[in-house]
């Protein structure tokens, strides 16, 4: 089976070094991980890329994807790149025409569309479930999932609150793949996470 599992990384949750805990996600091969650590200086960011690239190159062969740094992901000719809304709408046409994989995150229909509209070749979507990263915020539903998903011609990654038991129904919604941090990041056996979010057809999230 082929995981269509995203992950997103974010150290502040560790309790162990982030390189540490990617090498153990990237043997447990998910679809993709996503290099989220924004809050790094540029020169930071581009340290950290260096190393998690050749990590996954050489571990597993898994896609990485770079995050928020668009002169970074240019300078280590790394075509895969995920953004925020508005920092996808401030990229030039020049620097979205580079990435052959652009994604951006959405919270609406009206933004799925601006996205599409502005080259993505993948949303995620979220937050489905309401989830510790999103305090007191209820998730947008199954519904509103399935919504953006009969309405762009983009595969849907689903962000937020989700589960190996819930993930079936993720998929149901039309979800193209799922996308997890705070497990990525905290879970005592990330080999067992990775394979308990195996879909049981071994569907690949397409980003």
């Amino acid at each position: 089976m082929t995981s269509d599992l995203l992950c997103l990384t974010n150290r502040a949750l560790c309790q162990e070094p982030l390189f540490d805990r990617l090498e153990k996600l990237a043997s447990a091969k998910p679809a993709g991980l996503l290099l989220r650590e924004k809050d790094l200086s540029e020169a930071a960011y581009r340290a950290l890329a260096e190393r998690v690239l050749a990590l996954c190159a050489a571990t597993a062969g898994i896609p990485c994807l770079l995050h928020h740094f668009p002169a970074v992901a240019r300078q280590l000719g790394v075509k895969a790149l995920h953004l925020s809304l508005p920092r996808l709408k401030a990229l030039s046409a020049a620097d979205r025409a580079f990435f052959s994989t652009l994604g951006a995150s959405c919270h609406s229909l009206a933004e799925a569309k601006e996205a599409e509209a502005l080259g993505c070749t993948y949303l995620i979507f979220g937050h489905v479930f309401e989830t510790d990263c999103k305090k007191g915020l209820p998730g947008r539903g199954l519904a509103a999932l399935a919504d953006i998903c009969a309405h762009v011609h983009l595969p849907v990654l689903a962000i937020g609150g989700i589960t190996p038991e819930n993930a079936p129904a993720v998929r149901a919604a039309g979800a193209s793949g799922l996308c997890v941090m705070s497990s990525a990041m905290t879970s005592p056996d990330p080999a067992a996470l990775v394979k308990a979010f195996l879909p049981e057809k071994g569907r690949c999230a397409n980003v």
